[in-house]
């Protein structure tokens, strides 16, 4: 399919390539080289492209070759297609499903107070935006032997016909995912302890269907019991549930199905999630009894046979259960492309039998093994990982066009945008919030070290409808239309001033710089274009637009001229200071603020001094050009990369570990000599490293003394200036501010 490119060019020879190019001294000017290449129809992976035919080959220091490993092609994103598959009907068992787009099971921690408001409008939210299959996670307790976790619901006494008669009349069907990671596969000792945990399942369906559910989803991926059985690896048993054939194998999942049809009819439709293809991530390469793409194939047929109306297929590591449907994360920081997690990489052209698309940063990562699954059966199959058509329009309609999988499973594009659907098809994409796939929204930890469930770009996760947001996910319009000014355009100015603006207030945004954005536009040269920054810069200024606040750019602002224009509000959104150093570079050391870090004057032994997210960017950046780096923190090693979500700092920091890089926590610089920093770090003894260029990225101070200038004017300061942190923080203070005034 000619959208989906593939770059025929080996990675040996890539690399081979790449050494003779830096023999050549090319490295010393940077000049990139086109290399021609052939074009065939489906990638596994590729080099970057920049044309059908053309190659651009980035300068590559032979000492980081090992990073660019699987190098990425970012040049997939047109949108030439009228959609007409992704928005054509498909059927799903008994159901006739409207569009190849399915929320998934997961994403919300809603439950915890059982079927409430907050749970429902959750829900039903998806259905209005024009999702018309959706799937709830498992939130009841279904096993009479082995104990849920405390906030799992009593399915007989839940009021499950409010959640399913509210999405229904918002016009789509609900399913619901079980899982059995609780229950302990070494546990089921006798035939009896699995009919036990078989009928629990069946009951449960019943119960669920019995209260208006349209689906049932048995997990059998990850750590659930169904792969326990599936793989060889996992199963030892010696009875018919053992591993001797693949029908056995498959028996304890075939069988729940069976009996879920038995108890609830053919129409109850039944979908299996399960590992599409596996590999070791822990013990990179040690896979000889993990599951192949074989394998599933075979027991596709045997579930279809069963009676499963559809498979939900993906990924399967042994080591982070995240990547079962987050597996973008492998490609979150800028040149470790397929960190593992573990400090290692995935070479993508041979690990998980070279069949991912793994030269997109993730998007549409399990198409390809879809696609031979698919080839398998006549039921449909979907697939999971960063599935979002309004990122890249031709290439999500082109793999349904030419049936590489019959729907695509998606979750934080909508968890960000609910009416997402709604406007993609009226083809509203610059209206769309962008998923920047940070990761905050999954089991995060707040600034206090908390475990919470926040999306970057959506405030209202996990907010609405608690002391936060009482009010729910829409702003309530205001009676009183006031004049209000926004001072700053970063991320924090822009979402107050376009909830603001939503709610009825005239509102006015200062710019001091020539375009909005603030460092948005910084954290994205600095990541390179894995989190659609620059979408959700275009995304934020395009609801400015849209909600009609006035936008004036070029424009310091400061006490005096606030006022002057005396606003009945002001909200000061300046971001935060920068901190320095009380040291003078030397001729062998040069000190450089973190805005410099592209700048051709920095050397080869680069000393951050900063142990904040944007230190972390900074030094991966770094260290994809080659360069030797040193981190001085003054906080302690588990606050390396604060600001960042828990699951980017479990993927980013084993890199820049097993790249050398040496941390220095609890630490300051206390002398900068000639080509060299000395260190005094939690030990007590100063130690000297050799360093050529140090990069001041401390954390940001407060920035609120305009507001100390002003009097009888209500005001407040948001975001960086008020608290430096991060991009999350910085949207939901200009939100939460934006809703009280």
């Amino acid at each position: 399919m000619s959208k989906l490119k593939k770059v025929d060019l080996a990675r040996r020879n890539f690399m081979k390539r790449a050494a003779l190019v830096a023999g050549a001294g090319v490295l010393a000017s940077c000049s990139p080289k086109v290399v021609e290449t052939a074009v065939p129809s489906v990638p596994a992976t590729a080099v970057p492209t920049t044309s059908a035919n053309q190659t651009t080959v980035e300068c590559i220091n032979p000492r980081t070759a090992a990073a660019y490993l699987n190098p990425q092609d970012y040049d997939y994103r047109s949108h030439t297609t009228n959609l007409e598959t992704l928005f054509s009907e498909w059927k799903l068992g008994s159901l006739t499903i409207k569009n190849r787009m399915v929320k998934s099971a997961a994403g919300s921690d809603t439950y915890g107070k059982g079927i409430s408001e907050e749970m429902i409008a959750y829900y039903t939210n998806f259905a209005k935006g024009g999702i018309h299959m959706v799937w709830c996670e498992n939130f009841g307790s279904l096993f009479t032997k082995y104990p849920q976790t405390p906030r799992r619901l009593d399915l007989t006494k839940a009021p499950l016909k409010d959640l399913t008669d509210a999405v229904h009349a918002a016009g789509a069907y609900i399913g619901y995912q079980n899982d059995s990671m609780n229950v302990p596969f070494a546990e089921l000792v006798t035939v009896d302890d699995i009919k036990l945990i078989q009928r629990d399942m069946i009951n449960g369906a019943k119960i669920l269907h019995d209260a208006g559910f349209d689906a049932f989803e048995i997990n059998s991926a990850g750590n659930n019991l169904g792969t326990y059985f599936f793989s060889r690896g996992r199963n030892t048993r010696t009875d018919e549930y053992g591993p001797q054939t693949l029908e056995n194998r498959a028996r304890f999942v075939t069988e729940i199905i069976q009996g879920i049809k038995e108890a609830c009819g053919k129409d109850f439709v039944v979908q299996v999630l399960i590992n599409g293809i596996e590999e070791n991530d822990q013990n990179l390469g040690d896979s000889s009894n993990l599951i192949t793409i074989e394998e599933t194939k075979e027991f596709a047929k045997i579930l279809e046979a069963a009676g499963a109306d559809s498979l939900h297929v993906r990924l399967g590591p042994t080591g982070m259960h995240v990547c079962q449907f987050a597996s973008d994360l492998y490609f979150i920081g800028r040149g470790i492309e397929g960190t593992t997690g573990y400090g290692t990489q995935f070479d993508f052209s041979r690990h998980w039998g070279g069949k991912l698309i793994a030269n997109h940063s993730g998007a549409g990562l399990m198409l390809n093994v879809a696609k031979e699954i698919k080839q398998a059966v006549t039921i449909p199959v979907g697939t999971v990982t960063y599935m979002d058509p309004a990122h890249a329009p031709d290439f999500f309609e082109n793999a349904l066009r030419e049936g590489m999988a019959d729907f695509l499973i998606m979750n934080r594009p909508l968890t960000v945008d609910p009416e997402y659907v709604n406007k993609l098809q009226a083809g509203r994409l610059d209206e769309i919030a962008p998923c920047t796939r940070c990761m905050h929204c999954h089991f995060d930890k707040d600034k206090e070290g908390n475990t919470y469930e926040h999306c970057r770009v959506n405030a209202c996760t996990q907010r609405a409808y608690r002391d936060a947001m009482p009010e729910g996910y829409d702003p309530l319009p205001v009676t009183t239309a006031k004049n209000v000014m926004v001072v700053g355009g970063g991320p924090a100015g822009m979402e107050a001033a376009r909830i603001a603006a939503q709610r009825g207030h005239k509102v006015t945004l200062y710019e001091k710089s020539s375009k909005v954005g603030g460092l948005l536009t910084f954290a994205s040269k600095v990541k390179g274009p894995h989190e659609n920054l620059d979408d959700l810069r275009n995304y934020l200024e395009r609801q400015l637009e849209l909600k009609g606040v006035t936008v004036v750019t070029g424009k310091e602002v400061d006490a005096n001229f606030i006022n002057q224009e005396k606003p009945d509000i002001v909200i000061l959104a300046t971001g935060g200071l920068r901190d320095h150093l009380n040291f003078v570079g030397t001729e062998g050391t040069k000190i450089m603020d973190i805005y410099s870090y592209s700048s051709p004057d920095i050397g080869e032994k680069v000393t951050i001094v900063g142990g904040n997210a944007q230190a972390i960017d900074t030094a991966l950046y770094l260290m994809a050009q080659g360069k030797h780096i040193t981190i001085v923190s003054p906080d302690p090693l588990a606050k390396l990369a604060k600001g960042h979500s828990n699951w980017v700092r479990t993927f980013e920091l084993p890199m820049l570990y097993s790249h050398g890089t040496r941390v220095w926590p609890n630490a300051k610089i206390v002398s900068v000599g000639n080509g060299e920093v000395t260190i005094l770090g939690e030990t007590g003894i100063e130690s000297v490293v050799e360093c050529d260029t140090i990069i001041e990225a401390m954390d940001m101070l407060p920035n609120t003394s305009i507001l100390d200038g002003i009097s009888g004017i209500e005001a407040y300061a948001i975001g960086d200036c008020k608290e430096p942190w991060n991009i999350a923080d910085a949207i939901a203070s200009g939100n939460l501010t934006a809703r009280k005034i």
